[in-house]
């Protein structure tokens, strides 16, 4: 086993750093020639089915940008067809799947996730990256219930989840329900990929930002209570992020958590004014990274100032997309370290 670097961990639960740990959404995947060749070959699906191919994916980045952790390469959907729903990664489109949920009965058919016999998979890929091949500490996820649930009444990706929203007023009950059977699902898959090895573990709650604040606290936050009590039992750090979604960033301080993710919407400075305290992780615009470089380093500057007094970890407000050169990722992660360096 390599020496760990912990700096990651050490930032993510509040302590001192030598400089400000780095890592990105999505830094594994479409940006890096070597992935676009695999797909040429395997879907993403058949690329998470096979352990060594899987880890190799999630660790090429820590090995090309030297960045201090790792994400486990996988979708947020690979849980679902445990519990019984039919999902498809269509390619253009995103998850598309055929028997969405349209009533109480729907809901009460849905099954219970057995991690060991339902996705050894992913659990032998913690393994081999987390025993065998990371000198950073891996970083396991799932998609939080309100992300899932959109998905699974949509039928697919939406623009304004309107079906989702009219489902969670017009049927509360339902909605709850579904919201329990969805915690259920991420805690024992969250717990299984802490057990094989990964050392934090963050929620997307990609779509929340729909939901005005009112609502969340209705109709998510308890669920999210749940879900990160359940978790802490852990001892892992545990990460909170979703996109567009800046007027919930106090909701999620609020939540047992140890870091609040920030999109490129809301400055660091502004979120501490807010009264965050916790950990920050973010938040340079993705799309930054395809201007010159003098403009990447002067963005990602004022962010570094801005968490200068505070625990920060660098990232991207949201994933890495696939025209991004993978040589400006190595080059802003080497960037992040010398001028963050204390």
């Amino acid at each position: 086993m390599k020496q760990m670097n912990d700096t990651f961990l050490r930032a993510a639960r509040g302590e001192k750093t030598d400089y400000t740990p780095v890592w990105y959404m999505r830094q594994a995947g479409r940006s890096q020639p070597e992935y676009r060749k695999i797909k040429e070959k395997y879907s993403l699906f058949e690329i998470t089915h096979q352990p060594e191919l899987c880890a190799y994916v999630t660790r090429l980045p820590v090995e090309q940008y030297d960045v201090d952790a790792a994400i486990l390469y996988k979708d947020i959907m690979s849980p679902l067809p445990s519990i019984g729903v039919d999902v498809e990664i269509k390619s253009g489109i995103g998850p598309v799947i055929d028997n969405p949920i349209r009533t109480t009965a729907d809901v009460e058919k849905l099954g219970e996730i057995n991690p060991e016999q339902d996705v050894p998979y992913v659990l032998d890929t913690i393994k081999l990256l987390t025993q065998e091949q990371l000198s950073v500490p891996l970083i396991g996820f799932a998609g939080a219930p309100f992300t899932m649930a959109s998905y699974m009444i949509e039928g697919g990706p939406s623009k304004n989840y309107n079906k989702t929203k009219a489902f969670m007023y017009a049927e509360p009950q339902a909605w709850f329900a579904l919201m329990d059977k969805l915690a259920a699902m991420t805690i024992t898959y969250g717990k299984a990929q802490i057990k094989a090895g990964a050392s934090a573990f963050q929620i997307f709650d990609s779509w929340v930002g729909a939901l005005n604040v009112q609502d969340y606290r209705t109709f998510i936050k308890p669920v999210m209570e749940r879900i990160f009590n359940e978790l802490k039992e852990e001892n892992v750090p545990l990460i909170m992020f979703g996109v567009g979604a800046s007027h919930l960033a106090n909701e999620w301080h609020d939540l047992p958590i140890d870091v609040v993710g920030l999109d490129w919407r809301l400055p660091i400075k502004e979120a501490t004014e807010r009264g965050i305290s916790k950990t920050v992780m973010g938040n340079l615009d993705p799309a930054i990274l395809l201007a010159p470089w003098d403009v990447i380093e002067e963005k990602a500057k004022e962010i570094l100032d801005q968490g200068k007094d505070l625990s920060h970890i660098f990232n991207l407000g949201h994933g890495v997309f696939p025209q991004v050169n993978p040589d400006t990722l190595k080059r802003l992660a080497s960037f992040v370290h010398e001028y963050s360096a204390r």
